[in-house]
């Protein structure tokens, strides 16, 4: 091996590779954190070698020593990471060729680092899928004990950021858990087309020896091969839909966060963060700043941004191969990292929320909630809906001249203020001011899917089934 380039392929060049062209195109200081799944690849590529008889069992014997000594020397941080080795897999080879000489230089036998890199990086993911599901379940269970908590606690319930009709906190919850839960249905899919085996692939088109692709994806854990080598080596599709959930869960999360920020402004105040999860300012001593929902937030953009980033990427590459593929890996072990991050951070944050339900019961008096209960019971008495609609938008013009809610007026002026609907006023009684308390309300909507508290709490209880599983 001379010093002519990198080492790799210095006999077909008569220059060595300039410095700043080596730092441009190294990719060792971001692909380093792929070294365990690198190692793990590289000794199920040389047990089917030598299973074979491409290698000898000396042969394996010796790259299994070397690479426990490689991963002891990486744990231990000892391991010294070479710009001019330009990637993980180089780096660990020369030291391993270095460590037991000539096996090293074999076990390459039957690979590129083509076919290798797509190993590595989806050994890798499908690690990180599996650390995300966990910590998805996690936030969850943190997510369902504060829902059974307030199953029955009044909130108003908003559209156009307006006050609607009354739901419970624990059902508003429940909305993310259901868009968690679809977040990780996403994840568990990904995962299933991330755990196909792309090393046989060599460079494009295969290998002339007579290797054994299904016993290297038995070894490693994977569900089956990819079937065509140049689709192998040069398609990243399943990297791009890891990050599409990632960019789905993420702004599941951020709109979670939006709320926590509205929430714990004194213009709403129906929670409170813990302090550890807010900082206060340089100048206003009495600032209380939500500043992880917020990062929530800004971070989601970053993923979004990773996402289009690797569409890119992958949209003008013809086949196979191709050294823009490199910049696949810094978006995506971002995009994981960030996603691991916020699903930690979130799942604790739950935990530190105190509920203001006093707060929340009070808001539900300022924007008429329980109109629409007074339309239905209309309805219920026989009045066309459209005409229940306007006879209802009418006592609510009175309610709001007199400065009260609903439930305040008296039968009189609700009657009153529905005189010019044929048929309304007739049809109210004095039971009309059970159905307009808040109470009323949360329980006449008692089907799957509702806020009654009791349909709340079974959907509780269905959620956590579904976690044991």
């Amino acid at each position: 091996m001379t010093d002519k380039a990198s080492g790799t392929w210095s006999g077909r060049f008569s220059e060595p590779v300039s410095d700043l062209v080596k730092r441009y195109t190294a990719s060792v200081f971001f692909d380093c954190r792929m070294a365990a799944q690198d190692i793990r690849g590289s000794l199920a590529h040389a047990r089917m070698l030598t299973r074979q008889g491409i290698i000898s069992q000396q042969d394996l014997a010796d790259i299994e020593r070397g690479m426990a000594q490689i991963a002891s020397e990486i744990e231990r941080g000892e391991f010294t990471w070479r710009l001019d080795a330009e990637d993980v897999h180089m780096n660990i080879e020369q030291r391993l060729t270095a460590l037991i000489g000539d096996a090293g230089k074999r076990l390459h036998t039957g690979r590129s680092r083509n076919d290798q890199v797509a190993t590595d990086i989806r050994l890798w993911l499908r690690d990180t899928l599996d650390s995300i599901l966990e910590l998805l379940a996690e936030f969850q269970k943190n997510l369902l004990d504060l829902a059974e908590k307030h199953a029955g606690t009044p909130l108003p319930g908003h559209t156009h950021l307006q006050v609607a009709q009354p739901v419970t906190f624990g059902h508003h919850l429940m909305a993310y858990y259901e868009m968690t839960r679809r977040d990780a249905e996403r994840f568990t899919d990904v995962r299933r087309r991330v755990n196909r085996l792309p090393l046989g692939a060599a460079a494009l088109a295969g290998t002339s020896y007579p290797i054994d692709r299904e016993f290297v994806a038995r070894e490693l854990g994977f569900d089956e091969v990819c079937e065509n080598s140049l689709d192998a080596v040069s398609d990243r599709d399943f990297a791009i839909e890891f990050c599409a959930a990632v960019a789905l869960a993420m702004t599941h999360l951020s709109r979670f966060s939006e709320e926590i920020i509205l929430w714990m402004s004194p213009r709403f105040g129906f929670i409170d963060l813990a302090d550890r999860f807010c900082t206060g300012s340089s100048i206003m001593p009495q600032k209380k700043n939500p500043d992880v929902p917020e990062l929530v937030r800004g971070k989601t953009g970053r993923v979004n941004g990773h996402l289009v980033g690797l569409l890119t990427l992958m949209k003008g590459q013809p086949l196979a191969y191709n050294k823009d593929n490199q910049e696949d890996k810094e978006p995506l072990f971002d995009a994981a990292d960030t996603m691991i991050d916020t699903l930690r951070i979130y799942a604790d944050m739950l935990t530190g929320i105190r509920v203001k339900d006093g707060n929340m019961r009070e808001a539900l008096k300022l924007g008429f909630a329980t109109a629409t209960d007074l339309a239905d019971y209309l309805v219920k008495r026989g009045l066309p809906f459209r005409d229940a609609h306007e006879a209802v938008a009418l006592a609510v013009r009175a309610a709001e001249a007199q400065g009260c809610d609903l439930p305040e007026m008296s039968l009189d002026a609700l009657r009153g203020s529905m005189a010019h609907v044929a048929g309304a006023a007739d049809r109210l009684d004095e039971d009309i001011f059970g159905v307009l308390t808040v109470e009323g309300s949360l329980a006449s909507r008692n089907h799957i899917g509702g806020t009654a508290p009791a349909q709340v709490r079974a959907a509780i209880a269905r959620a956590r089934a579904r976690l044991v599983r």
